[in-house]
């Protein structure tokens, strides 16, 4: 007894010397798990299959799962946040649901001895190929172990061995999965942190904030095409319109501009109100300035198609205005000591938001200055001349231009 007490010591410690190098190494959990399983087994443990479970501080994606089995290898699954009824009803019949909603430290079911057939329709189905013994454990993150609102770690441990696991296996893949636990909860917050930069920074940004651009000040002189949006008469519709409605609105367009910005290769930099600003960086400002235009084209498409949607559903619509400029901008940490913006300044946006102004005067969607017009190369053929206009705080007055009414969609403009 105490031969094979010392020798689950030393597989443990070495167990969990392999996580703690193989995660520092940042190894993601897909290549952890299977590693893990795969040197468990070797040193004689029976597992058929080992799941894992964890909730995601993320947009989009709810949860995150990995599962490995013998001989098929180790998958990887992300849950949405909004799921069909079915998807319901499955995860409301799975052990892991038992162990989070009853917070349930584990839980254990062998054949033959305390399954019964029905309870579970996942372990019916790893019964139908051999399975003997299911162990399920959750783990517990404390507040300040986590990023957000994950709280919580399952994982689960299937043999098909007659029998099942030993006690004193149990004992072992109990304190396996504390370190399990660890290593995914630490290789997560990682994820989670990353993912909520890109998602309020933009990737770019985010990729400066974590190389080490945090300093109050710290900015990059650059050249970039300027996006500068709104939406028509939004205050109108919000005005008449119930909260949710409004922002469900908001949310629809926004998405409809943002997704076209990044399929384009530009950086949507901030949400202000209704508006958006962006930008697209290139070497070569033609570049640059072709795919604002692109992008330009694109949003009216998806604005078309949203509207027809919207009005196929009864729900109001609206348009966007858009201001396209060229310049000099500085690109980096503006703020105060403990509250910094990532974004940019300089001249450049200002005119921008002031020929964002003159869409209504004009009466035209798509506004670009000349400076805009001159670096298009020979999309410059696409633009039309309005004349020259006195800008709000520009020195003085600058020719304006619109997109030819061929080279843009034109959504319906009914708000109705």
């Amino acid at each position: 007894m105490e031969a094979e007490s010392s020798m689950n010591e030393d597989l443990v410690l070495a167990l969990f010397e392999w996580l703690i190098v193989r995660a520092l190494a940042g190894v993601p959990e897909a290549g952890l798990l299977a590693g893990l399983c795969e040197r468990m087994v070797a040193a004689g443990l029976p597992l058929l299959r080992v799941s894992t479970g964890a909730d995601l501080l993320h947009p989009v994606v709810e949860g995150q799962g990995v599962t490995w089995v013998r001989e098929e290898g180790v998958e990887q699954e992300s849950y949405a946040r909004t799921v069909t009824p079915q998807q319901e009803r499955m995860w409301r019949r799975s052990p892991f649901y038992q162990l989070v909603v009853n917070r349930l430290p584990r839980l254990r079911r062998r054949s033959k001895v305390d399954y019964q057939m029905g309870e579970f329709p996942l372990l019916d189905d790893l019964g139908a190929r051999g399975a003997t013994d299911y162990l399920a454990l959750r783990a517990d993150v404390g507040e300040q172990a986590s990023l957000g609102t994950a709280r919580g770690f399952c994982s689960s441990w299937t043999s098909d061995r007659a029998g099942g696991f030993t006690e004193s296996e149990i004992k072992l893949i109990e304190r396996v999965a504390a370190a399990l636990a660890f290593v995914f909860n630490a290789a997560g917050n990682v994820a989670n942190g990353r993912t909520l930069l890109d998602t309020y920074l933009g990737a770019d940004a985010a990729g400066r904030v974590l190389s080490g651009n945090i300093v109050r000040g710290q900015a990059e002189a650059i050249r970039a095409a300027v996006w500068f949006s709104d939406l028509q008469d939004f205050t109108r519709i919000a005005d008449s319109a119930a909260p949710e409605s409004a922002l469900a609105l908001l949310n629809d367009y926004a998405g409809c501009l943002a997704d076209a910005i990044q399929a384009n290769g530009g950086q949507v930099l901030k949400f202000m109100g209704d508006g958006i600003l962006g930008i697209f960086r290139d070497d070569d400002p033609t570049r640059a300035c072709v795919r604002a235009l692109d992008t330009a084209r694109d949003a009216g498409r998806d604005v078309r198609r949203l509207n027809e949607a919207r009005r196929a559903d009864g729900l109001p619509r609206t348009d966007f205005t858009l201001a396209l400029h060229f310049g000099d901008l500085l690109y980096g940490n503006f703020g105060s000591g403990t509250r910094l913006d990532f974004t940019v300044l300089g001249p450049a946006v200002n005119e921008a938001s002031r020929i964002a102004g003159m869409c209504r005067s004009l009466d035209q969607r798509v506004v670009a200055s000349s400076v805009f017009a001159g670096a298009a190369g020979d999309r410059r053929a696409d633009l039309v001349s309005l004349g020259r206009y006195a800008l709000k705080g520009v020195g003085k007055p600058q020719e304006l231009f619109t997109l030819d009414p061929s080279a843009l969609p034109d959504p319906s403009r009914s708000t109705a």
